[in-house]
């Protein structure tokens, strides 16, 4: 429905904000206005001040709007503007490569306007945004600022309502998903609370305010993203082309899911965590997002990425550059809180990594806090309520960064982002790698927002989103396969016997309601031919089929790789792999044997504490508890009377998993572990030193046959190894005690060890 410019009242002054960037636009709003006039039959007096708000969003020139006569408090500020579209379905269509040469379309050149107007009139529409009395927005100001405004900082402000209101306008043609925020320096700089912040610094650094404002404007242009449509469908562009290269074409994602997810953003403060496994990740969720109409993410990132042409574009595309490092910079730390939280004010929703960085190893990593922090810090001050923290989990069959990964955990450094590292990572994507899974978790809805120095709400909130991030990853074949195919090494298995160990865990998963990608059928063995064609060709696995029956086995040298895939849903048997486990250690324990199953439960939950995300103990023994009753209802009434139950239980097991999934630790945390027992007791075991030397000794002991995987060989899992050991106490200096301690600690290792050889005996097809 058409609204017209013009009041009902044919007496008031109105003053007309024409938003035109050359004479082209001006002239055709004003033969639309007086058409419109005449049509309305206004009489009143008109003013009309033509300022290029659309062409500047960040720089109004707001100068002139005090230059027309006739400008009282009760006079109406309507702003008008040409909104040129591409075609006729405006929120179907998509940008074009060639628009970067010959500029947007959505805001033409004089020659390019003409053109439209002759040929394709129907495509410049203009509108009216919501008009306000001046003396409506004076009193708007006053309020923000706590003090009667100058008539520089009231004409600024009524320039950027007028093209706020624009903005908003425009949006009903184009879409929420141009929605993004404007002039969030001059607003940040104009609000009390800022203001006040910047004078407590002052007192509290003995700086003085003009050389805090000074510094605040060079990180103002910093930090600030300013997406504008343009360079949002560009952006979409080039998202569009990452996500769908070596990939299908559609993303696989719920749709009823996304829909409630796009409600939330629109009414509440949003964050959407997501956890990161590729750079192909926030391409893919933007690309999501854009498709479907949601307003345009803010996805905060480390600066890092903001390398020569990737960083132009994605600071206009709503991304936000962040430091690497800035614990003491506060003037940096205030701005970077009073920007995320004026987003939330403004419902504009945010987006970044969870666990802070990317998992080289596959699954999800402990979080890292600081985003989530500065969040929480912000939405606090702002006395924010109801804030949503949406997990979103993205997974793939296969993943280009793999290798790299690998060869990072290897020891090898990391190869820094540019513009020919970027280049080089697209051609990468070019073959097929299957499908991209998008799932979105629960939404954690914070009524009240803790402050970010909570440590422990900080934490538990953590975890509440890791569980539910892990929940909703879904098991793909990939995944499932890499599982089963290094758990039988350096035995192969025929496709027969490798789709039999495929379809039991698929019926276990979907007993307990697991997550499996839902294009995933057990019977359809041309969808696991396929898989493993995929598999093969990328280097990843052998196959011999000169046999009467095909053979799968994970190549040489690609352990590591495989090891990947295994990992991004392994979380889902961890409690299955550690009842298993203890069931072994209570057969051998003649004396209270279901008590020794529960202590064991408990170490073997300790043991793994940095590699997974657990519920609360007693939360967690109940799920151990529902998984063997699934088997015996009355596992816990046999296993107290009689030890050797525990072994009969344990058979009937089908399928067993604990080799497949925890010999990997294992491995590694024994290697550490033996690397700090052959150390000298009276100096402290440094983590740099002894990852390095776990890399030497941990090759040994695999040509040795003492572990088993190159997979158990790793950067990641080295680390974690001594961060165990050094919570035991085993990593400080000390005496002949701490080396029997540190030798002990070795040989459980070792037990666990021989525990795991002894499951995948039984596990294995006969």
């Amino acid at each position: 429905m058409k609204v017209s410019p013009w009041p009902t009242n044919d007496t008031r002054n109105v003053l007309i904000v024409l938003d035109a960037a050359h004479r082209v636009e001006q002239q055709h709003l004003e033969a639309w206005l007086e058409r419109e006039r005449t049509k309305r039959g206004y009489s009143g007096t008109v003013e009309q001040v033509v300022l290029p708000l659309a062409e500047s969003p960040e720089d109004l020139p707001a100068g002139k709007l005090f230059s027309v006569p006739h400008v009282t408090d009760e006079t109406l500020v309507v702003p008008v503007r040409v909104v040129w579209l591409k075609g006729l379905d405006v929120k179907g269509t998509t940008p074009r490569l060639r628009d970067l040469l010959f500029g947007s379309p959505r805001r033409p050149g004089p020659m390019r306007a003409r053109y439209v107007l002759k040929k394709h009139p129907m495509r410049a529409k203009c509108i009216s945004g919501k008009p306000a009395t001046l003396e409506d927005l004076r009193l708007r100001l006053e309020h923000r600022l706590g003090v009667t405004p100058d008539r520089d900082q009231l004409a600024q402000f009524v320039a950027g309502q007028a093209s706020i209101a624009l903005d908003i306008a425009e949006r009903r043609l184009r879409g929420s998903r141009y929605k993004v925020p404007r002039h969030v320096a001059h607003n940040l700089k104009s609000r009390r609370e800022f203001v006040d912040a910047l004078q407590d610094l002052s007192a509290e650094t003995g700086r003085s305010i003009s050389d805090l404002q000074a510094e605040a404007d060079d990180i103002f242009k910093e930090l600030i993203s300013v997406p504008q449509a343009f360079w949002l469908d560009m952006s979409y562009l080039l998202n569009r082309k990452i996500s769908t290269l070596g990939y299908d074409k559609e993303i696989v994602v719920d749709q009823t899911n996304l829909q409630h997810v796009r409600q939330i953003s629109k009414q509440h403060p949003t964050a959407i965590l997501c956890t990161h496994k590729t750079h192909v990740d926030f391409p893919a969720l933007n690309k999501v997002m854009f498709d479907h109409d949601f307003p345009a993410l803010h996805t905060m990132g480390g600066v890092n990425m903001a390398f020569t042409g990737l960083g132009f574009l994605a600071r206009r595309a709503g991304v936000i550059f962040i430091r690497r490092s800035f614990q003491d910079d506060l003037l940096y730390k205030l701005i970077l809180r009073q920007y995320i939280g004026y987003l939330m004010e403004k419902n504009f929703p945010l987006s970044w990594a969870f666990e802070g960085t990317r998992s080289r190893v596959g699954k999800l990593m402990p979080p890292k806090y600081g985003i989530l922090k500065y969040v929480l810090d912000a939405a606090h001050a702002n006395d924010a309520h109801k804030l949503h923290i949406i997990p979103v989990a993205l997974n793939y069959d296969l993943i280009s960064d793999v290798r790299d990964y690998a060869r990072e955990q290897s020891g090898l450094k990391k190869r820094p982002e540019s513009l020919r590292w970027f280049l080089g990572y697209m051609r990468s994507l070019n073959k097929p790698m299957g499908k991209i899974y998008m799932n979105f978790g629960e939404p954690i809805v914070l009524e009240e927002v803790p402050s970010g120095e909570d440590r422990l709400a900080l934490a538990k909130l953590a975890l509440k989103v890791g569980v539910e991030a892990n929940q909703v990853t879904p098991i793909t074949l990939a995944s499932l396969a890499t599982m089963l195919l290094l758990g039988s090494s350096p035995r192969a298995l025929t496709r027969h016997e490798l789709a039999i160990e495929i379809k039991e865990v698929v019926l276990w998963a979907n007993a307990r309601n697991i997550r499996i990608t839902h294009h995933f059928e057990i019977e359809n063995e041309a969808e696991l031919a396929a898989m493993a064609q995929v598999l093969v060709n990328n280097g990843m696995l052998t196959r011999y089929d000169d046999g009467p029956e095909e053979v799968y086995a994970i190549a040489p040298k690609q352990h590591a790789v495989a090891n990947y895939y295994r990992n991004t849903t392994i979380h889902h048997f961890v409690t299955k792999a550690i009842a298993e486990l203890a069931l072994l250690r209570a057969s051998a324990e003649l004396q209270a044997p279901l008590q020794a199953f529960w202590r064991e439960v408990d170490r073997l939950r300790d043991l793994f504490k940095f590699e997974f995300f657990y519920t609360p103990r007693e939360e967690f023994h109940h799920e151990v508890g529902e998984e063997l009753r699934r088997y015996a209802p009355d596992w816990e009434d046999k296993l107290a009377q009689e030890a050797e139950y525990a072994s009969r239980l344990l058979r009937e097991l089908r399928p067993l998993v604990a080799h497949a999934t925890l010999t990997q630790f294992v491995e590694a945390y024994y290697v550490v572990a033996d690397v700090a027992a052959i150390s000298p007791p009276e100096k402290a075991l440094e983590p740099a030193d002894c990852v390095r030397r776990c890399f030497a000794y941990g090759r040994g002991a695999y040509l040795r046959q003492r572990i088993s995987s190159e997979a158990s060989i790793g950067k990641q899992l080295f680390e974690n190894g001594y961060k165990w050991i050094e919570n035991q106490g085993l990593a400080g200096a000390g005496d002949a005690e701490l080396t029997a301690r540190r030798v002990q600690t070795s040989q459980r290792l070792r037990e666990l060890m021989h525990r795991l050889k002894q499951i995948k005996a039984l596990a294995l097809p006969v």
